[in-house]
């Protein structure tokens, strides 16, 4: 089958509208790092790209992170060392470093279903209470 330019244009045409969809199909989880807590505007996502914005809201001048961790254990529960979870037993999906007072970055991970625990890691901070539990499901 030979296609003329006519169908050819029209292809590309539909092509072009219909793939941009994909981008709307991400989710955006908007993500506030205070003093003493992690706080998401939803504890659920559906799997694929997901888009943390992260945002540094903290009274003080601390400096935060926010690491994503893939994992079943209870996310009050991680094993801490030197005041911190030992990240290398579980599978990190990624991490924000350095996230100054006011500050916001983005993080964007494929997520598969499962049970994730989001943390802050700087030292002292996942004992404070700074972790918070998100379940990707369809």
């Amino acid at each position: 089958m030979k296609l003329g330019r006519r169908d050819a244009m029209y292809m590309l045409a539909t092509i072009a509208l219909v793939m941009p969809l994909g981008v709307f199909a991400d989710e955006m989880i908007h993500v506030r790092l205070t003093d003493k807590s992690v706080q998401l505007d939803t504890d659920t996502a559906k799997p694929g790209r997901v888009t943390f914005e992260v945002k540094n809201v903290a009274d003080s001048n601390t400096e935060h992170e926010f690491v994503v961790l893939k994992t079943d254990t209870d996310e009050a529960g991680l094993p801490v060392r030197n005041g911190q979870v030992t990240e290398s037993r579980f599978k990190k999906m990624g991490e924000v470093e350095d996230l100054a007072k006011g500050s916001t970055k983005r993080l964007s991970l494929k997520l598969s279903p499962g049970r994730y625990v989001l943390i802050c890691n700087r030292p002292g901070h996942y004992a404070m209470g700074m972790h918070k539990a998100l379940v990707v499901a369809p």
